[in-house]
C-alpha cells in the first residue's frame, strides 16, 4: 500500500503542475482572443473548471448517501482556497487584488457563505435549497458574462473614438480560440486525473488512522481538490496573470457554495445533513475568512507576503486543531482556546487599523 501511496502521489503532482501549466496558457490568450479581462476568466472559466474535483467528489458522495463528506469537502475547500492557496501564492509573489473583488465578488462570497449557513441551520440542506443555490450560480455567471462582453464593447468604442484611422486587432486565425478551448479542456483534464490520483492515497491513508468522514473531508479531500485551484493560482502568479490567480479561488469559493453544494443537494436521497459541529465551528471559520480578505484586499489592493504567511499559519492551526479534536486528544482544547482567544483578536485588531490607515491615506 505505501508503495501505491506514492505512485498515486507522484503521478498526482505531475499531472497537476501540467494540467496547470496548459490552462493558464488557454485561458490567459483566450482572454487576450476575446477582450476578456483575465479577472473575469479567472473568476469563471478557471475557476469553475479548477472546482471539477470539487463537483464530482462531492456530487458522487451525496448520491451514495455519504452527505457528511460532501458538505466537508465544500467547507473545507473555502476554507483552504483563503488560507492555503492564497497564502502560498502571496508567499511566492504578492498578488495585486482587483477593486471588482472588494466591491463586488468578496461581499457575494460572504453573502453565499451565510446563505448555506441558514439554509442549513435546521440540520440540512434539502433539495429545494439545492434548486435556489443552483439557480444564484447560474444567474452569477449570466451577470459576469453580459456585464464583460458590455465593458470590452464601450472599450473598443473609446479607443476606435480616440484614433479612428487605426487598423483593427490583427485576427490571429479563424481557429485560434478553439485551440484555446483544447488546451483549458486539456489542462483541466490533467488537474482533475492528478488530483484523483493524491485523493484516493491520502483518503485511504486518513481512513487507517481513523478519522470521520466529515474531517477527511474538511482536510483531506478538501486540500486534494483543492490542489487544481493551487496548482493554477501559483503558476499564475508566476507568469504574472496576478488576476487569474485571486479570481480563480474567489470564484471557486462561490462555485463550490453555490454549484456544488446545490448539485450535492439535489442528487442526494434525502439531502445533505449538516452536523451540528460543523454549524458551531466549521461555517463560522469559513465564513471569517472569507471577511478576512476584505481589510486584507483592501489595504493598498495587495496581498502581501507577511499576510499569505498569516493565512498560511492559520490554515496548520485549523488542521491541527480538526485532526486532535477527531482523534479526542487532550491538546485539542487548548489549541482551540489560543486560537480563539489570543490570535484571531489580535489579527482582527491589526487588520482593522491596517484598514483605517489606508482608508485614511486614500482620502489624503
Amino acid at each position: 500500500m505505501t508503495l501505491m501511496t506514492l505512485i498515486y502521489l507522484a503521478a498526482g503532482l505531475v499531472l497537476l503542475m501540467g494540467g496547470a501549466e496548459v490552462l493558464v496558457r488557454g485561458a490567459s490568450k483566450l482572454a487576450a482572443l476575446f477582450g476578456i479581462p483575465s479577472l473575469v476568466i479567472g473568476l469563471t472559466v478557471v475557476a469553475f473548471g479548477t472546482s471539477a474535483p470539487e463537483t464530482a467528489v462531492s456530487v458522487q458522495s451525496a448520491f451514495s448517501g455519504s452527505g457528511d463528506l460532501a458538505l466537508g469537502n465544500v467547507v473545507g475547500s473555502n476554507i483552504a482556497n483563503v488560507l492555503l492557496i492564497l497564502g502560498l501564492t502571496a508567499l511566492v509573489a504578492p498578488l495585486i487584488v482587483s477593486r471588482q473583488l472588494i466591491r463586488l465578488d468578496v461581499p457575494l462570497l460572504i453573502a453565499a457563505g451565510l446563505l448555506v449557513w441558514a439554509l442549513g441551520a435546521n440540520g440540512v440542506l434539502s433539495r429545494l435549497d439545492g434548486a435556489l443555490l443552483f439557480a444564484c450560480i447560474v444567474a452569477y455567471t449570466m451577470f459576469m458574462v453580459i456585464s464583460s462582453m458590455r465593458a470590452s464593447k464601450k472599450e473598443a468604442q473609446a479607443a476606435a473614438l480616440e484614433n479612428p484611422e487605426s487598423d483593427p486587432a490583427p485576427s490571429r486565425g479563424p481557429m485560434a480560440w478553439l485551440w484555446y478551448l483544447v488546451m483549458i479542456v486539456a489542462g483541466l483534464a490533467l488537474l482533475v486525473a492528478g488530483s484523483h490520483f493524491l485523493v484516493e492515497g491520502a483518503t485511504a491513508l486518513a481512513r487507517a488512522l481513523g478519522l470521520s468522514d466529515l474531517v477527511i473531508g474538511l482536510t483531506v479531500v478538501a486540500v486534494g481538490t483543492s490542489l487544481p485551484e493551487l496548482a493554477t493560482s501559483i503558476l499564475a502568479a508566476v507568469r504574472g496573470e496576478r488576476d487569474i490567480a485571486v479570481g480563480n479561488v474567489v470564484g471557486s469559493g462561490l462555485f463550490n457554495l453555490l454549484c456544488v453544494l446545490g448539485l450535492s443537494a439535489l442528487v442526494a436521497p434525502s439531502g445533505i445533513p449538516v452536523a451540528a459541529n460543523a454549524l458551531a465551528f466549521d461555517f463560522p471559520v469559513m465564513i471569517a475568512v472569507s471577511l478576512a480578505c476584505l481589510p486584507i484586499f483592501f489595504t493598498g489592493y495587495l496581498i502581501e507576503r507577511w499576510e499569505g504567511l498569516l493565512f498560511l499559519v492559520y490554515y496548520i492551526a485549523y488542521t491541527a486543531y480538526l485532526v486532535l479534536y477527531s482523534t479526542q486528544h487532550d491538546s485539542a482544547t487548548l489549541l482551540g482556546d489560543a486560537v480563539l482567544m489570543y490570535a484571531l483578536p489580535l489579527t482582527a485588531v491589526t487588520l482593522v487599523v491596517l484598514s483605517v490607515r489606508a482608508w485614511r491615506t486614500q482620502r489624503a
